[in-house]
């Protein structure tokens, strides 16, 4: 089975992009905070102990979030094809995927990182609104409501969320800077890495990811 790693920063725009890319090239998306979520909500075993961190504020251990991340491998074919987001995100985790994948026989085709500036990321994220109603999602410069601050879906107040605010934002941007950018390194220095620019709409930066893994 061969795997992809998903790299890029909160706003970068790669989940989006991937949710085309999965459907043409026919991978299996793992996403580990959905992954997490759903684990928790079905009462798997590692679902409970994990919410027992969480429910006490702490963070899920690598080690555990690793192991549901090989449940799901090893429960696919030897042909399956899957997109990791979400892990690894540090050194460390780097060499607990390596493991999951020695010890299934997965191999890891490419580490694709998205690539978009700071200042861009800070603008797309600051300048985003959501409905608390119906989670209608815009944005105040590249998707505004017809009425400025109310959904048009359902004409809730819009509001905007606590970690798009400005120094939030810069909080989030440097936590993962100096958790990924070693990952990105190790990542180019074994050859596996794909630069992708995420400067553009979803379709342009979707054609670029898939021309990039083909």
């Amino acid at each position: 089975m061969d795997v992809v790693v998903l790299l890029g920063a909160p706003g970068s725009g790669k989940g989006t992009a991937a949710a085309r890319v999965v459907q043409k090239l026919g991978l299996t998306p793992i996403a580990s905070g959905d992954m997490l979520r759903d684990a928790v909500a079905r009462q798997t075993a590692a679902g409970i102990e994990a919410s027992r961190y969480m429910n006490s504020g702490e963070l899920v251990p690598d080690a555990l979030i690793g192991r549901m991340i090989s449940d799901l491998i090893e429960a696919g074919s030897d042909q399956a094809r899957y997109l990791l987001d979400g892990f690894p995100r540090t050194v460390p985790q780097m060499g607990i995927l390596d493991a999951i994948l020695a010890d299934c026989g997965g191999v890891l085709k490419a580490a694709v990182v998205i690539e978009v500036a700071d200042a861009v990321v800070t603008a797309r994220l600051a300048g985003r609104q959501v409905c608390p109603a119906c989670k209608a999602v815009y944005h105040v410069a590249t998707l505004p409501p017809k009425r400025a601050g109310v959904c048009d879906a359902c004409a809730a107040a819009l509001v905007q969320r606590t970690d798009d605010l400005p120094e939030t934002i810069a909080q989030r941007l440097a936590v993962y800077h100096r958790q990924t950018e070693g990952v990105i390194d190790a990542y180019a220095a074994r050859g596996v890495l794909k630069r992708v620019d995420g400067v553009g709409g979803v379709d342009a930066v979707a054609e670029r990811m898939t021309q990039a893994l083909k």
